[in-house]
C-alpha cells in the first residue's frame, strides 16, 4: 500500500503534466492544420467557385486531389519521424505547408488551384499520423484514449471558430486589393509558418528529455512505456524492413483502415460541402443569408460535436474502450446523414447533420487508441500511417465522388446516402473484428490480446 500511494501519485502529475504542456499545442497545431486544408470549402461557396468557373464536380476533385499528394508521403514521412524525430519532422511540416497555403493567395484557374491542392497534400503528408504518434509515445496505453479525445478537439473546433473567422476575413474584401477569399487564405496560412518555427524549440521527442518533469516523473513513464512495448513487438520491430512487414501484413491493421475509410468518407463529405449545401437553402426555401450567417451556420454542428466526444472519450477512458465505443456511433452517423435530406427547413437539416457531426468526432479518437495496442516503435509509424492513407482515399474519393454525384443527379441524395452506407460498413467490420479475435482459437500474440480488450 505504502509503495503504491507514491505511484499512483507520480503517474497522476505525470500525466497531467504530458496532458498541459504537450496536448494544447500539438492540439494548436492540428487547428490550423484542419483549417488550412478546409479552407478551400470556404472559398468555394464565397467568390472562388464563381472567380475560377468551378462546377461542383471540379470542386470536389480539387478538394479531394489534396489527399493525393498527401498519399504519395503519407508512409515514408511518417517512418521520417520515426527516425530523425518529431520535433524537427513536425516543424519541417508545418513550415512547407504554410508556405504552399499561402500560394493559394495568388490562385487564378481551376488547374492552378489542382496543382497547389496536389501540393499542400505533399506539404502535409505525415503530419496527422505523426502527431497521433508522437502523443501515443508519451503515455502508456491506459491514458491514450484520453490524451487523443483532448487533440482530437481541435478537429471540430477547428470549424466552430474557424467558420466564423473565416466568414469574418472574406467580409474584408478588398484589403490589399484582394478579394474576400483571397484575404481569408493569406491570413490562415501565416500562423503555420510561425508555429512550426516555434515546434522547433517547443516539443520534445521522449519523456526521458523532459526537464519540465520531475526525474521520478520521467523514470515512471520511460519505465512504463518501455514495459508495454516489449510486451507488443520485439526487436525486429525496430528495423524499417521488419516494421512494414509487421505493419502491411497485419490484418488487423488492413481491417482498421477500411473502419476508419468510412468514418473519413463521412468526415470529408461534410468538411468540404455543408457550407455549399447551406448556402443552397437560399434557393431551397426562399430565404437569404449574408456570409457571416453562412458562417455561424456552418459551425452549429460542430460545437455539439466537441462535446460528444470529450465525454464519449473520457467514458471509454474510465471504463475501457469497447467495440460499440466505435461501432455505435458509426451506426448513428450512417443512418441519420440521409434523414437530413427529408427535414423540411434549414434548422431541422442542420440538427440532423449535427447528430451526423457528433457520431463521427465520438468515434475517431476512441478509434486511434487500438492501432498503439499492438503496435510500437517503426511497426507503429508504418502502421498508423497505413491507416491513415486509407483514409486519404476516403478523403479523395468522398470530395470528388460527391461532387460528381451532385452534378451528374443534380442533388446531394444519392452522395448523402452513399456517406450512409460506408459508414454503417464500418459499424460492421469493427464488430467483425472483434468477434473473429473471439471467437478464433486464443494466441498468445500482442494483438489478439488488444483485440480481445475491444470486447
Amino acid at each position: 500500500m505504502g509503495a503504491q500511494a507514491p505511484s499512483a501519485a507520480v503517474e497522476r502529475t505525470a500525466i497531467k503534466k504530458v496532458s498541459v504542456r504537450l496536448v494544447p499545442f500539438v492540439a494548436l497545431m492540428f487547428f490550423v492544420n484542419y483549417l488550412d486544408r478546409t479552407a478551400v470549402s470556404f472559398a468555394e461557396p464565397n467568390g472562388m467557385g464563381q472567380d475560377l468557373a468551378l462546377t461542383a464536380a471540379q470542386f470536389g476533385f480539387a478538394s479531394g486531389i489534396f489527399f493525393l499528394g498527401y498519399i504519395v508521403l503519407e508512409v515514408p514521412s511518417n517512418m521520417a519521424l520515426h527516425r530523425f524525430g518529431a520535433r524537427r519532422w513536425l516543424a519541417r511540416i508545418m513550415v512547407t505547408w504554410g508556405v504552399v497555403s499561402l500560394l493559394f493567395t495568388w490562385v487564378s484557374s481551376s488547374g492552378g488551384l489542382y496543382t497547389l491542392r496536389f501540393l499542400l497534400g505533399v506539404a502535409e503528408a505525415g503530419f496527422f499520423p505523426g502527431a497521433i504518434l508522437f502523443l501515443s509515445q508519451w503515455v502508456p496505453s491506459r491514458h491514450r484514449t484520453k490524451i487523443l479525445g483532448l487533440f482530437y478537439l481541435a478537429q471540430p473546433l477547428t470549424t466552430v471558430f474557424g467558420a466564423p473567422l473565416a466568414g469574418w476575413l472574406i467580409g474584408r474584401h478588398g484589403l490589399f486589393g484582394l478579394e474576400g477569399w483571397r484575404v481569408m487564405f493569406l491570413f490562415v496560412s501565416l500562423p503555420a509558418i510561425i508555429l512550426g518555427v516555434v515546434a522547433w524549440f517547443y516539443l520534445i521527442d521522449k519523456p526521458a528529455d523532459a526537464k519540465w518533469l520531475t526525474p521520478a516523473e520521467r523514470e515512471w513513464l520511460t519505465t512504463e512505456l518501455a514495459a508495454e512495448n516489449a510486451q507488443k513487438t520485439g526487436h525486429e520491430s525496430q528495423h524499417a524492413k521488419g516494421a512494414l512487414k509487421k505493419a502491411f501484413g497485419s490484418g488487423r491493421v488492413w481491417t482498421l483502415a477500411a473502419v476508419y475509410f468510412g468514418f473519413v468518407y463521412g468526415l470529408y463529405a461534410l468538411a468540404f460541402f455543408l457550407p455549399t449545401i447551406i448556402n443552397g437553402f437560399q434557393e431551397q426555401y426562399d430565404t437569404t443569408f449574408s456570409v457571416m450567417d453562412k458562417a455561424w451556420i456552418t459551425a452549429i454542428p460542430y460545437l455539439p460535436a466537441a462535446v460528444v466526444l470529450f465525454f464519449w472519450s473520457r467514458h471509454a477512458t474510465r471504463h475501457g474502450t469497447r467495440t460499440w465505443h466505435v461501432a455505435g456511433p458509426a451506426v448513428v452517423g450512417g443512418v441519420s446523414i440521409p434523414l437530413a435530406l427529408y427535414m423540411g427547413s434549414p434548422a431541422a437539416t442542420v440538427a440532423v447533420i449535427t447528430v451526423t457531426a457528433c457520431a463521427i468526432f465520438a468515434a475517431l479518437p476512441v478509434f486511434w487508441s487500438v492501432p498503439s495496442r499492438f503496435l510500437t516503435g517503426a511497426a507503429a509509424a508504418a502502421g498508423i500511417a497505413l491507416i491513415n492513407t486509407a483514409g486519404n482515399v476516403a478523403g479523395f474519393a468522398s470530395s470528388y465522388i460527391t461532387g460528381w454525384l451532385k452534378d451528374w443527379t443534380g442533388a446531394y441524395y444519392v452522395p448523402l446516402y452513399l456517406v450512409g452506407f460506408f459508414m454503417l460498413l464500418s459499424a460492421a467490420l469493427m464488430v467483425w473484428l472483434a468477434a473473429r479475435d473471439r471467437t478464433g482459437e486464443p494466441a498468445p500474440d500482442p494483438e489478439h490480446q488488444a483485440m480481445e480488450a475491444l470486447r
